[in-house]
C-alpha cells in the first residue's frame, strides 16, 4: 500500500492522522493518505513570504524552462510517492481506481494537462493579454512606449481542489511561472494529480518551496482559504457558494454550459449532431464545460429525439475497456440519491426524459461491480423547471424551447455559451450579458478551449494588479 505524504514547502511529512483510499470496486485498500490538520497548515503558512523569495530568485523565462522540463516528467517519468514510487502507468491505475474514471479517460486528462505545461508561455501570452513578461522580473518596464508596473497582491495561492476530472489542474499550474507558490488542498479520492505535478516540477529543479501539499478535511480547507492572500476553490453550489462574495477567492464551481440556436440557424440543427454529442458527454460528462443545456426557439423535441437516440448507444463499460466513455460513482450512494432526484423532478409537468425508450434497462446501472448512472436527455417546455438548468457528473442535457427573445434574459449563469448564428441581434444579446463567462460564436464545442483565453477568471488578474507607475530620469 502507498504512503501518501503531506509535502510542507516540498518536503514530504508523514502524519499520525491518515485515511485509507480504496479502491471503489473491491474495497482493497490502494494508498494511506498522511493528513494535514489546520494547526500544522496554519504554521507553514507564515513562512509564505520566505517560501515566494526563493521563486522570485528565478526569472519567469527560467521558470517557464522548469514548467516545460515538468511536462516530460509529468507525462513520462517515475516519480516519489512518499518512499515509493509510480510510474505514468501506475499512477493512471490509481486515479482511476479511487475516482471511477476509466483508464482511457485518465490518459486523456494526463496528456491534456501535459500539454498546457508545455505550452505555458501560450497561457501566459493569453492571461496576460501579451505583457512582457520580463516586467515580472524587476516589477516595472516600458512595453510599446508605455510605462508599465504590476505588483503581487499574495505570498502564496491557496487551492482547495475536487476528484470530478484531473484536466482541471492545469488551472492553477500558471501561479508557478508567475512566482507565486502554491498550498494545494487535494480532493479526498484524488491526491494523485496534484501530488504528481508537484514531483514532477521538484524533479525539474522548482525550488521546493514553491509546492506545499495538504490532504485535509474542511477544516484545513477553510484555513487555506482563510490565510492564502489569493486562492481558487472547486465545488458543487453548496460548497462555493458561501465563499462567492469574497473577492480574494476565485470560484470554479458548476457550469451550467449551453449551446444556443438562433431563429436563422435552427432548421439546420441536425447539421451539429456531433458537436452536441461530444460537448455533452466527451470527459464522461464530468466537466463544468460539458453542456448540460441546448436551448432553442423549435424543433426542441426532434433534438432530445436524436440525442436520446444516440445517447442510448453510449453504454458504462469496465475502467479497463479502451473505448470507454463514461465514469462511474466511486460512491454508489451518490448515483443512486442523484437517480431518485431526477425521477423526483421528472414527476414535475414540464419536462420528460426521452433517453428512456431508447435505452436498455434503467438509468441507474452496475456494470463489472462499478455504478454508473447511463446519459439522459430531457425534453423542456418550462424553462423554469428545476432540470432546465440541472447539472450532474454524468452525461446530463436538457433541451429548453422557448421564444427566441426569452433565451438569452433565462438561461441564467453561463460558463460557456456556444452561439451557433449569424443573428447580430442575438450575438449583441450574448456579449453585453455578464452572465457568460466564455462565448464561442460559431460552431465550437463547448469543451473545447483556446488554451490562450481565461478559463473561469483570469488567474493572472486575481494574483496581481497593475499599479500607476511615472518614472522620469533625474
Amino acid at each position: 500500500m502507498l504512503q501518501v505524504p503531506i509535502l510542507r514547502a516540498g518536503v514530504p511529512y508523514t502524519s499520525l492522522t491518515t485515511n485509507t483510499l480504496c479502491d471503489f470496486r473491491t474495497g482493497d485498500p490502494i494508498a494511506s493518505v498522511s493528513q494535514a490538520n489546520p494547526g500544522l497548515i496554519a504554521k507553514d503558512m507564515k513562512s509564505g513570504d520566505q517560501y515566494q523569495r526563493k521563486l522570485q530568485k528565478h526569472s519567469v523565462k527560467e521558470l517557464l524552462e522548469i514548467c516545460r522540463k515538468a511536462a516530460n516528467h509529468f507525462a513520462n517519468s517515475t516519480l516519489p510517492v512518499g518512499e515509493d514510487s509510480q510510474s505514468p502507468e501506475d499512477y493512471v491505475r490509481c486515479l482511476s481506481s479511487t475516482t471511477g474514471m476509466p483508464e482511457v479517460l485518465c490518459q486523456k486528462n494526463m496528456v491534456k494537462i501535459q500539454f498546457v505545461m508545455m505550452n505555458m508561455e501560450s497561457v501566459l501570452d493569453g492571461l496576460t493579454r501579451g505583457l512582457d513578461l520580463s516586467i515580472l522580473d524587476t516589477g516595472w518596464g516600458e512595453q510599446e512606449n508605455r510605462q508599465l508596473s504590476y505588483v503581487c497582491e499574495t505570498n502564496m495561492l491557496g487551492a482547495v481542489l475536487p476528484n470530478n476530472s484531473p484536466g482541471v489542474h492545469s488551472l492553477w499550474v500558471p501561479a508557478i511561472p508567475l512566482k507565486v507558490p502554491l498550498s494545494l488542498k487535494p480532493g479526498r479520492e484524488e491526491p494523485w494529480t496534484p501530488l504528481r505535478i508537484a514531483q514532477a516540477f521538484l524533479k525539474a529543479g522548482l525550488p521546493p518551496e514553491g509546492f506545499s501539499f495538504y490532504p485535509t478535511d474542511y477544516g484545513g480547507a477553510t484555513e487555506i482559504l482563510l490565510r492564502s492572500g489569493r486562492s481558487i476553490l472547486f465545488g458543487d453550489e453548496s460548497t462555493v457558494s458561501k465563499w462567492r462574495s469574497n473577492p480574494r477567492i476565485q470560484i470554479h464551481g458548476p457550469g451550467w454550459s449551453k449551446i444556443l440556436f438562433g431563429l436563422d440557424t435552427i432548421t439546420d440543427w441536425e447539421k451539429y449532431t456531433d458537436l452536441m454529442v461530444a460537448s455533452i458527454a466527451e470527459n464522461g460528462g464530468r466537466s463544468c464545460v460539458n453542456a448540460s443545456g441546448v436551448w432553442v426557439p423549435s424543433n426542441g423535441r426532434e433534438i432530445a429525439e436524436v440525442l436520446g437516440k444516440r445517447f442510448a448507444e453510449i453504454k458504462a463499460c469496465s475502467m479497463t475497456d479502451p473505448n470507454a466513455q463514461l465514469a462511474a460513482f466511486s460512491n454508489p450512494k451518490i448515483a443512486q440519491k442523484l437517480n431518485e432526484i431526477i425521477d423526483s423532478q421528472l414527476r414535475i409537468p414540464g419536462a420528460e426524459d426521452i433517453t428512456a425508450k431508447y435505452r436498455s434497462g434503467s438509468r441507474l446501472t452496475v456494470v463489472d461491480g462499478a455504478t454508473f448512472l447511463q446519459p439522459t436527455v430531457i425534453y423542456c417546455t418550462d424553462p423554469s423547471h428545476s432540470l432546465a438548468n440541472a447539472e450532474y457528473l454524468f452525461p446530463f442535457v436538457s433541451i429548453v424551447e422557448l421564444p427566441m427573445e426569452d433565451i438569452v434574459c433565462k438561461m441564467g449563469p453561463t460558463l460557456v455559451a456556444t452561439a451557433i448564428t449569424e443573428d447580430e441581434s442575438l450575438i449583441q444579446d450574448l456579449l453585453s450579458s455578464p452572465l457568460v463567462e466564455r462565448l464561442n460564436l460559431g460552431p465550437v464545442q463547448t469543451n473545447h478551449f483556446f488554451w490562450d483565453q481565461p478559463h473561469e477568471g483570469n488567474l493572472f488578474e486575481l494574483l496581481y494588479r497593475q499599479r500607476a507607475l511615472q518614472r522620469k530620469a533625474i
